[in-house]
C-alpha cells in the first residue's frame, strides 16, 4: 500500500494523485503544489511506518483548535525566522532589530520582501501568514 519516500520524487503529479486517493479516498484539495503533495505523502509514509503522532501530541491539538483564537497577528521579534515557499522555492526570513534580512539583504518590510518575491504588491504579513486569511 504504502510508496517508499523515496519514489514520491520521481512521480508526477498524476501518479502522486493516485497515491493520494489510496491513502485518503479523497480528491487532493485544489492549488495543492507537487512539491507541497510530495511533502504530505512523505509524513503520512512516515507515520504509517513508525506509527505517527505522540498520542499526547494529537490530544493537544484538538485541544488548541477547540481554544479561541487571538484574531491579531503575533509580535515579530528578533531572532524569528518565517518560511514562505513561493513557486516551488521556499524563503526564509529573518527578524533581525529594526527590520527584517532576506537573500542577504536587509529590508525595512515585509511587504517589500514579498513584493520582491511575487512581482505584484502584497501584504507582507498577510503573504507570510501573520494576517487574514494564509495566501494561496
Amino acid at each position: 500500500m504504502m510508496q517508499l519516500i523515496a519514489d514520491f520524487e520521481t512521480m508526477d503529479r498524476t501518479a502522486l494523485i493516485a497515491v493520494w486517493s489510496e491513502i485518503f479516498g479523497t480528491p487532493v484539495p485544489k492549488r495543492l503544489s507537487r512539491p507541497f503533495l510530495r511533502r504530505f505523502l512523505a509524513f503520512e509514509a512516515q507515520a504509517h511506518q513508525f506509527g505517527g503522532l505522540p498520542k499526547g501530541f494529537v490530544e493537544k491539538l484538538a485541544r488548541m483548535t477547540d481554544e479561541k483564537t487571538d484574531s491579531r497577528s503575533p509580535a515579530l521579534k528578533p531572532g524569528g525566522r518565517l518560511i514562505r515557499e513561493w513557486n516551488g522555492v521556499t524563503h526564509a526570513v529573518d527578524v533581525i532589530e529594526g527590520g527584517f534580512l532576506w537573500d542577504g539583504q536587509r529590508h525595512s518590510s515585509l511587504s517589500a520582501i514579498a513584493r520582491a518575491i511575487t512581482g505584484t504588491r502584497w501584504s507582507g504579513p498577510r503573504f507570510f501568514g501573520l494576517k487574514g486569511a494564509a495566501p494561496r
